[in-house]
């Protein structure tokens, strides 16, 4: 195993040491240098990274004029409406800045391999995008942003939801931890799964599919663009992170015990009751086409997804997907598909079409 100043790659150097042997390379404790990318040992991850590259995008190339107008008008949205757009821009708001703080301050130091940390670059940089998207929205139209970017603090649905998250984070931010050892390799792997499986595979999901259903219907269409590029985004994180979490499996098979395997289905099942509760607080009437009882159903069929992605039966046995109209977006076992139809073909932020 490296040592934690080895791992972070600013260890000394070692004048004469051997060039990098491709089976040196890990996901954790590698004994490689992880200054080194080449030669690659994980071409998916590669592959992610140039993914992202090409989807390049600033909300600032959207067009907000139509949002602005539809936002001031009197009539133009619905109480329910207005009031799902605030919550669903206030979560988000903030959680694209805790995801960002959790790659950076946690993930990167203690994934000791080259092309993932290539890979955790670029989501760094989209993480950021991302939260600058929300700074936009706020700022065109109008929206009080003490208001939005504090529910994190006081909707108790969006807090519940970020301090479940953060648990798993406490012990990484100790300067002392290490991987090495059973035990922080699974507090490591808890991690993973917290905020890729959890915070970016289940919980942006109410989200995506109550903004999309606004534009699906002309409604906040600006707004729908920028969801559908951060989609985009998060179709390759999510990906990513279970990659991960799959190739960590495979190189310690000691960590993934029954024990802990029923403690990431309890983790799962948490997070799905979390994030139902979430979508009775941002819609408690529903508007039209959506309600919580929908999205109570879509998070069990999304729960089940992830769960049977890193290797887990089922949880809840919901089979039926009840917004077949997003399947083709977040349907994840179509991922090259996902990146040649027409809506999201534009690598540099183009006009969608919404019909």
């Amino acid at each position: 195993m490296t040592t934690t100043a080895d791992s972070t790659g600013l260890g000394a150097i070692q004048s004469g040491a051997a060039r990098v042997d491709v089976a040196d390379k890990r996901m954790i404790n590698s004994r490689a240098d992880v200054n080194q990318l080449l030669p690659l040992k994980y071409r998916w991850a590669w592959e992610k990274y140039l993914a992202g590259c090409n989807n390049h995008w600033m909300p600032t190339e959207v067009a907000m004029q139509a949002d602005i107008a539809l936002w001031k008008s009197r009539d133009g949205l619905t109480e329910d409406e207005r009031l799902m757009l605030k919550r669903n821009l206030g979560f988000f708001a903030t959680a694209e800045s805790l995801v960002a703080n959790n790659v950076v301050l946690a993930v990167y130091r203690h994934l000791t391999n080259p092309e993932c940390r290539q890979y955790l670059l670029r989501q760094a940089f989209e993480e950021a995008v991302h939260t600058h998207t929300f700074q936009y929205i706020c700022e065109s139209l109008g929206l009080d942003e003490g208001e939005l970017f504090n529910m994190y603090r006081e909707v108790p649905s969006i807090t519940e939801k970020d301090a479940w998250a953060l648990e798993y984070t406490r012990n990484l931010e100790d300067p002392d931890f290490a991987t090495g050892t059973p035990e922080a390799d699974q507090a490591f792997l808890r991690d993973l799964v917290a905020f890729y499986v959890v915070f970016e595979g289940m919980w942006f999901y109410t989200g995506f599919a109550q903004i999309l259903s606004l534009g699906r219907r002309n409604k906040m269409v600006g707004i729908a663009e920028q969801y559908q590029y951060i989609l985009r985004d998060e179709s390759i994180h999510l990906n990513f992170g279970i990659d991960v979490i799959n190739q960590i499996k495979i190189e310690n098979p000691h960590l993934w015990t029954q024990e802990f395997q029923d403690e990431v289905r309890a983790m799962l099942t948490d997070a799905c009751a979390l994030e139902v509760a979430y979508g009775r607080e941002t819609m408690p009437r529903g508007i039209l086409g959506l309600n919580s009882e929908l999205c109570e159903q879509y998070m069990r069929f999304i729960t089940d997804r992830r769960a049977e992605q890193i290797g887990l039966a089922p949880i809840f046995g919901q089979a039926e997907n009840p917004f077949p109209w997003m399947s083709e977006m977040m349907d994840l076992k179509k991922e090259k598909n996902f990146f040649e139809t027409r809506v999201i073909e534009y690598q540099t932020g183009g006009g969608l079409d919404w019909d």
